[in-house]
């Protein structure tokens, strides 16, 4: 069984420089992305947070209060707030404050430097489990994907919480040799609670691994496993009689209702904390690897709910109502209309397949079958492994640290996959699986470098064997990293080999592009050639992102935006399949089918403008 090792000083140094080069890069670049829908909110809400820390320091007791907490944070409560809360202190202190940045820099520094962490730990994490070269392929392999570098850019939460997600992960590794890890895996969870809603799912991804351990460690040990014992039977004994308090006041309003500062619900969570540490101090004494097999499980049990309230202001005086209404709402989460191989998704259920297929084509060829060789691989050796008969044909048996990779890389996809969830957004709300499919195509790639170095090696006994690694990782790179450049900043369109690109995917009925940041491809245009004060609808681009266009010199200020084409003197019409009248009623409001210039990737229309003709 594979122990969380801690990494050597080369590797530490590794991953600093990928975290510097991700970063570097991504600052670098983001000034040719567009401002998404989502994005533009959230910059708004990170002004306002920014304001309540201001009141803070200025007046403290009134800042205090529930009142001045609404007016600060009410905007935008659907989501947890440590990274609109990073956004928008960051624009106080570079843009507002020193002026060393333009605004939306200044909002988007948090997020490179969350997206930097991928890199840096899946380098970290892949080396220990498979060596150097597969450590560098999956770190690279993320970021080279152009879906995942065009959402790293912006102020959003897909790829922070992608990051968090596995340095959870990596916290609850590096637990097995270390228990203070355990520690920083609760503080991690905590903080993966507060930057999106996906960490919910983490328990019952590592709890089961957790217990295997313990059980795995407390073999032959009658004490160690009592103690185990009681640790199940603490955490069993709090959930039913929450269960029991549920079933008593009436169902979840009257737990709801009745859960105060001081009720049954908080002490049974005071007894969850109390009882778990004394089973620790309990089973510390007689094994310390089933201890550190359990202190990140009691660290997130316990952690978790403590951060999570502590970093949301709006939640400090009401608590209960207000996560409840959190909760509520992403679990009736609009269903937002996408095409999908002709089909135009509207409603559940949606196809099972939806994920994979996405996946398939929208990863960069070169990288997805190394992922699906990895993924597949591994699943061989876990499935041969477990039959007697077939066992001697596995060369060696499934880690743990394997199987909690293996799983990780196929959580998030599974989640998303069931044909309830809402299926929108491209790719990015399985970007936690991303992250772990390229250490397993890295294993898998590492495997292939040393196979073909041994073969030379009979012919040039001195080839060492980064000679062999190197070309081979250029060859299976070098294609995505052509693809990103040559797709940037537009990549919500990027589709792979296997699609056909991007006019493939067109032809099978893929949605072209999403979130309407690719209007920044037109907005040259319309500067260079809008009458002064003209009117503009730009189809899809939220009234923030109109703004922020023109606060950041993008568009002309003396332009107005409009809320139809029957209102405007030029229209920018984002290619959508489901929103197709709004071109109809452009033809109708301008007499004109004709367009005066558009976006075109790949000779493939993302958006066509149209002017009225009284507006030449």
């Amino acid at each position: 069984m594979m122990r969380g090792r801690a990494p050597t000083r080369d590797e530490k140094r590794l991953a600093w420089a990928l975290w510097a080069l991700a970063f570097v890069a991504l600052w670098l670049t983001e000034s040719a992305v567009g401002y998404t829908r989502d994005e533009s909110v959230y910059f708004i809400a990170g002004e306002h947070y920014a304001g309540w820390f201001q009141q803070l320091f200025r007046s403290p007791a009134r800042a205090l209060t529930d009142a001045a907490i609404v007016r600060g944070w009410d905007y935008n409560h659907e989501h947890p707030v440590l990274m609109k809360t990073l956004f928008g202190l960051s624009h106080l202190l570079f843009h507002t404050g020193l002026g060393w940045m333009r605004s939306a820099t200044a909002f988007r520094l948090p997020a490179f430097a969350m997206a930097a962490l991928i890199p840096a730990l899946t380098f970290l994490l892949g080396s220990a489990m498979y060596g150097r070269v597969a450590g560098l392929f999956g770190a690279l392999a993320f970021m080279l994907a152009p879906r995942q570098y065009f959402n790293a850019e912006l102020a959003c939460f897909d790829v922070p919480v992608a990051a968090m997600w596995l340095l959870v992960v990596y916290c609850f590794w590096r637990a097995l040799e270390d228990a203070r890890w355990g520690l920083w895996c609760g503080v991690a969870f905590g903080l993966t609670l507060a930057t999106k809603h996906n960490a919910l799912f983490l328990p019952f991804v590592l709890t089961p691994f957790a217990l295997w351990r313990a059980w795995s460690e407390s073999e032959g040990q009658p004490e160690a496993r009592a103690w185990l014992g009681r640790f199940v039977g603490v955490f069993a004994a709090v959930a039913v009689f929450y269960g029991l308090l549920v079933l008593s006041l009436g169902g979840g309003e009257g737990f709801q209702r009745k859960f105060l500062l001081l009720s049954p619900h908080t002490l049974l969570f005071a007894g969850l904390a109390v009882g778990g540490a004394w089973v620790l101090k309990g089973v510390d004494k007689v094994s310390a690897p089933v201890t550190r097999a359990l202190v990140p499980i009691a660290a997130m049990a316990v952690l978790g709910p403590v951060i999570f309230y502590l970093h949301w202001p709006y939640l400090w005086h009401h608590p209960v109502d207000r996560t409840a209404w959190y909760l509520a709402f992403h679990a009736k989460h609009n269903h937002y209309a996408w095409f999908y191989l002709n089909q135009l998704l509207r409603e559940p259920p949606f196809p099972l397949a939806y994920v994979v297929v996405k996946t398939a084509l929208t990863v960069p060829t070169s990288l997805f079958v190394p992922m699906v060789t990895g993924l597949s691989a591994l699943l061989a050796r876990a499935v041969l492994g477990a039959f007697a008969k077939t066992r001697a044909w596995v060369e060696r048996p499934v880690t743990m640290t394997e199987a909690l990779v293996g799983v990780n890389a196929v959580a998030s996809i599974l989640i998303i996959s069931h044909p309830q969830v809402p299926h929108f957004g491209g790719v990015k709300h399985w970007f936690p699986s991303m992250v772990f499919l390229g250490i397993l195509a890295g294993a898998a790639v590492a495997r292939g470098c040393t196979a073909l170095w041994e073969r030379l090696k009979a012919k040039w006994p001195s080839l060492p064997q980064v000679a062999v690694a190197a070309p081979v990782l250029a060859v299976l790179l070098a294609p995505a990293l052509v693809y990103s450049v040559r797709v940037f900043p537009y990549g919500t369109a990027a589709y792979s080999e296997l699609a056909g690109g991007l006019p493939g995917a067109a032809t099978l009925g893929m949605q072209r592009q999403f979130w309407s940041s690719h209007v920044t491809g037109v907005l040259p245009w319309i500067n260079a050639n809008a009458k002064q004060g003209a009117r503009l609808f730009l189809h899809e681009v939220h009234g923030g992102s109109f703004r922020d266009y023109q606060r950041n010199g993008m568009l002309r200020a003396d332009l107005r935006a409009v809320g139809s084409p029957a209102d405007a003197d030029i229209v920018a019409y984002q290619y959508h399949q489901e929103f197709r009248e709004h071109e109809f009623l452009t033809w109708q409001a301008f007499g004109t089918r004709t367009p005066v210039t558009g976006l075109y990737v790949d000779e493939t229309p993302q958006v066509v403008v149209y002017v009225r003709p009284q507006a030449r």
